[in-house]
């Protein structure tokens, strides 16, 4: 995903974390890895990705990030609940300061009339406590769009995140 925008907001993300010294890891679901791709597209990323979980199925997001059975019968794999376990999986399982999930309906099938393509939940966690949710309601504006600004929205919770956090010391 070589986007202008994707890259400029990936950029941005990489120069911040770097200069506070944070570390970053993914849980991606209807995205498939492209918010951990686009950080790595970007040479120096080293310094900031520290890994990415693609959990497509139900049973990978329970087995990599540890998302309860409960949840998912619930609430659905596509649910605010859902994406918050995400991303509190990623930081008992990666030795990172942030972390995103992603989870939803890129379309054009598989959606429903209380979850229609385009609904995509997404949660930023730090290890110092802060977890955000967004829901975005982005419309049947095709897979590739939906997962597109998806990956937008999670590089600005990251930003946001990192933002919010006190730099670290300098890592050996």
């Amino acid at each position: 995903m070589t986007d202008d925008a994707v890259k400029a907001a990936a950029t941005a993300l990489l120069d911040l974390c770097k200069q506070k010294h944070l570390m970053v890891a993914t849980a991606e679901s209807c995205t498939g890895g492209l918010v951990a791709g686009a950080m790595t597209e970007i040479a120096g990323s080293s310094d900031v990705v520290d890994r990415g979980f693609v959990t497509y199925s139900n049973e990978a997001k329970q087995q990599m990030l540890g998302v309860s059975a409960d949840t998912l019968a619930q609430y659905g794999a596509v649910s605010r609940q859902t994406a918050e376990e995400m991303a509190k999986g990623v930081l008992a399982h990666a030795p990172v300061d942030l972390a995103v999930s992603i989870t939803g309906i890129a379309g054009p099938g598989g959606g429903s009339v209380d979850k229609p393509v385009g609904l995509v939940h997404f949660a930023a966690a730090s290890r110092d406590g802060q977890l955000v949710h967004v829901e975005k309601r982005f419309g049947d504006i095709g897979r590739s769009e939906v997962r597109r600004q998806s990956v937008l929205q999670a590089l600005a919770m990251l930003h946001n995140a990192a933002d919010k956090e006190p730099a670290k010391p300098k890592r050996a």
